[in-house]
């Protein structure tokens, strides 16, 4: 993945981030979590683009 598209995808998680947490009143708990399960994702994300992770494809669930 180019360099350019990364950080166009970080630039619009980051607004949209930004946005849920300005303009749509929720609990400020509920804000938080919501913030660190973004997060999470966008790391687990940049760990498998660089590939640092190999792919969660493989990953079975039950």
């Amino acid at each position: 993945m180019p360099l350019i598209n990364l950080v166009i995808v970080l630039i619009v998680v980051g607004v949209l981030l930004w946005l849920v947490n300005s303009f749509i009143p929720m609990d400020r708990k509920i804000k938080q979590i919501l913030n660190i399960v973004v997060v999470i994702v966008v790391v687990i994300w940049l760990l498998q683009v660089f590939g640092v992770i190999g792919s969660l494809g493989n990953v079975r669930i039950g």
